[in-house]
């Protein structure tokens, strides 16, 4: 007897309704959208009613395929909640030290991963800007630069050649296109080998160097952070995993392990009670009414991450009557 393929969703959403941890049978594979971010994966479903769909067959629309596994994932020894807030505590931790070290030159290149709106960039350019204020104060270059967004291979090229130097780093921040390049992948590479001197070369002639004064060759002494979305070890593209495990095999990787959706609830409830929301200058009973409202809509939220909660404390603030209602109309899904 023939087996049917599961797969199992740990995040993604039909029609509008989010979908989190459950599995289903595969129809067919991970397809990405053509025009935008994310993919979809066909499955069947038994329960026609529970999803509202007009038949068995449905896709389900996911961030990217990392949202996907081949089985559930193996149960662990259930935690706390105070022992999930103090493991996430440690990473973050540990993310504050290894960027400090990662400044001073002694840690070369790191990867940070963890869901959207969890405060990873937060807490590493908190670091960096410390140290670029001494920059500022005595009228030198900037030391560190966050890149976002889309980059070519002779534009990385150029930027790593204007933050060479030991103390210099770049933070490129969800700016995953670089890592899909060959050419801007072996750039990566060589910038970030394990030798003692580091040499990039840039082998074809180019109007823009010669205009900008960037060499055909030079060392590089700086350091490297991304920043990203992207969870490497289930990564199923085997273009994609090639590319990332040769990057992983130069850098220090930090998984962030929030993954569900109590980790992430959770984690804003951490936030939170450290004083994210202090400048609000909200009563108590308006700052609970705020961090229960997120608990209660967690599953129609557009997003659950600290970002959503600033949302939802900008319209508590400037409709102090009606914020609910409001934020019911701008971050939640459509039932």
């Amino acid at each position: 007897m023939k087996t049917s393929k599961q797969i199992y969703v740990l995040e993604g959403t039909y029609r509008n309704r989010r979908i989190e941890n459950q599995q289903f049978e595969l129809i067919k594979c991970y397809q990405p959208y053509p025009h935008k971010e994310g993919g979809f994966v066909t499955v069947k479903i038994k329960d026609l009613a529970q999803y509202q769909a007009p038949k068995s067959t449905i896709r389900i629309s996911v961030d990217s395929e990392s949202k996907l596994r081949d089985k559930a994932p193996e149960q662990k020894r259930d935690e706390t909640d105070e022992e999930t807030i103090e493991r996430m505590r440690q990473r973050f931790d540990i993310l504050t030290d290894m960027t400090k070290a990662t400044k001073r030159g002694d840690v070369r290149a790191m990867i940070v991963s963890g869901p959207p709106g969890v405060g990873k960039s937060f807490g590493v350019e908190q670091v960096l800007e410390k140290y670029n204020t001494l920059s500022t104060l005595g009228n030198t270059a900037p030391k560190y630069e966050v890149v976002k967004g889309a980059m070519s291979p002779i534009g990385l090229y150029s930027k790593l050649y204007n933050f060479a130097n030991k103390d210099n780093v770049l933070v490129f921040d969800d700016c995953d296109s670089i890592l899909l390049d060959d050419l801007s992948l072996n750039i990566l590479k060589a910038a970030l080998d394990s030798k003692k001197v580091r040499r990039i070369c840039w082998n074809t002639d180019s109007h823009m160097l010669r205009r900008e004064g960037v060499p055909n060759a030079f060392e590089f002494a700086g350091s490297v952070i991304f920043i990203t979305n992207i969870k490497f070890d289930n990564v199923k593209s085997k273009k994609l995993r090639d590319h990332l495990e040769a990057l992983e095999s130069r850098c220090h990787y930090i998984d962030l392990t929030i993954d569900t959706l109590r980790e992430k609830l959770l984690r804003i409830d951490q936030i939170v009670k450290d004083g994210m929301l202090s400048s609000y200058a909200f009563t108590p009973e308006v700052h609970a009414e705020i961090v229960q409202w997120i608990k209660d809509h967690a599953r129609r939220l557009r997003e659950v991450s600290l970002r959503t909660v600033l949302k939802v404390s900008d319209l508590a603030k400037a409709f102090p009557d009606t914020w609910q209602a409001m934020a019911t109309n701008t971050v939640l899904r459509p039932v």
